[in-house]
């Protein structure tokens, strides 16, 4: 192995432990973050931090920043689905959902890609594979669902802020298909940086309309948390995952998408002690195989699609 091959593989390995690291423990960040800042502030500082030092980072390295304003609407819808209604949403659950739990209610986002590619792109015939990987995360869905389900008292108490997490994973599925469908004349991160100052500017809209600048505590632990979210979920998590897609094949960069939720858990539980019980260990280990089996079936369909000249969304999650 050459000295430049070493040195690849290094970064290789380094922006895996990065997007595997940062964007499982964002949901903690979240967590913390809810307990002084309410979600929609939250994630409209977060984004109208992270937008604009993306952007400037795009200028300075002789980026493309300007298309047409058909395409920067692209973009702003784009964000919107990512980043309100896919990160808005998650912080919004988490107020009432543990954070390891979260995760592993998101982590069906790759099911929804599937689901999206076969009924609403009309793409290829879902393979056995990915008829049982959905069969299975319906059932892991079930299980971490349970103990929720047979409470008493009213769906918006226990139930409903459980049931709202796959919506937001839905409207990230969304969001990441029409990224990869559209082209918008920008590369990942110009257009990135776009997407996260329309999502930041209608965050902070909601967060104003419901006054959250007046229930907003800002704290040494919520700063910390939040500044924790823009750097290391927003830019260096996020650099990290755009550089893997251009060096490593998607379906290994994939993985994280069942990495984080485990990540997740066991950060929950440290720092946080969330409890893991037996329906939490059931519930996970049934929702990787699905999600697993899911993007297997996936990569076989690219494949497929190769000659064709089209290409199925890389697997994402919310971070």
């Amino acid at each position: 192995m050459t000295a430049s091959e070493r040195q690849h593989r290094f970064r290789v390995i380094l922006a895996f432990a990065l997007v595997y690291v940062l964007w499982g423990s964002t949901y903690l960040a979240i967590r913390i973050t809810d307990e002084h800042i309410p979600p929609a502030m939250m994630c409209g500082t977060r984004f109208l931090i992270a937008g604009p030092v993306m952007l400037g980072y795009c200028l300075l390295t002789g980026r493309r920043v300007l298309t047409r304003f058909s395409n920067l609407a692209k973009l702003a819808l784009i964000g919107v689905l990512l980043l309100t209604g896919g990160n808005l949403v998650l912080a919004w659950a988490e107020v009432y959902v543990p954070s390891g739990l979260s995760a592993l209610i998101i982590a069906i986002t790759p099911l929804w890609f599937l689901i999206i590619d076969k009924w609403i792109l009309r793409g290829d015939r879902i393979s056995r594979a990915g008829l049982i990987g959905l069969a299975l995360g319906a059932v892991g869905m079930v299980v971490l669902l349970w103990p929720q389900l047979r409470q008493g008292g009213g769906p918006q108490r226990y139930v409903l802020p459980y049931l709202i997490l796959p919506l937001g994973s839905l409207s990230w599925a969304m969001g990441s298909v029409l990224s990869k469908h559209w082209d918008v004349g920008l590369d990942s991160f110009s257009g990135t940086a776009w997407q996260m100052i329309a999502a930041g500017i209608l965050n902070m809209t909601i967060a104003l309309a419901l006054h959250d600048p007046a229930h907003t505590v800002w704290t040494t632990r919520g700063l910390g948390a939040l500044l924790y979210l823009i750097l290391g979920g927003s830019l260096v998590g996020f650099t990290s995952y755009i550089w893997l897609l251009e060096h490593v094949p998607t379906s290994k960069v994939s993985t994280y998408a069942y990495v984080n939720p485990m990540v997740a858990v066991f950060m929950g539980w440290l720092v946080l002690n969330e409890r893991v019980d037996v329906y939490i260990l059931a519930g996970s280990a049934i929702i990787v195989t699905s999600v697993a089996l899911v993007t297997s079936a996936k990569v076989k369909s690219r494949v497929a699609q190769h000659s064709s000249g089209r290409d199925l969304p890389a697997v994402e999650g919310c971070d």
